[in-house]
């Protein structure tokens, strides 16, 4: 039952994505960035991690989710260490799933070759 509903949450998500592609004159770039911001603004006031309790990888591995476990690692962060916590905190939280995409993108690029537009 776990992975239907991460299928439902997750292909859902990537509706919306599509439908925004496809009816709307947004480019790409914005619309990954308004997940992020929308993942950011539904941590921020806890409403996703309700969402992560019942979708578990459904909700957490999109851009939505990227955003939320920012917010969240902000907030956490501000409890602990302050006003600091503002800079600190979205590193920190982030910082293994950034490093993760990093790595795969300097593996990838041994195995691809460059082409000119």
């Amino acid at each position: 039952m776990i992975f239907l509903k991460a299928f439902l949450v997750g292909g859902l998500i990537c509706v919306i994505g599509q439908l925004l592609l496809d009816l709307t004159k947004l480019t790409p770039a914005k619309i990954l960035v308004g997940f992020v911001v929308v993942g950011v603004i539904l941590g921020g006031i806890g409403v996703y991690k309700y969402v992560e309790e019942f979708a578990g990888a459904g909700a957490t591995v999109p851009l939505v989710g990227f955003g939320a476990l920012l917010a969240e690692g902000t907030k956490d962060a501000i409890d602990k260490d302050g006003l600091v916590g503002v800079l600190t905190g979205p590193l920190t939280a982030g910082s293994a799933g950034i490093m993760a995409a990093v790595i795969c993108g300097i593996v990838a690029s041994f195995f691809g070759k460059p082409k000119a537009k």
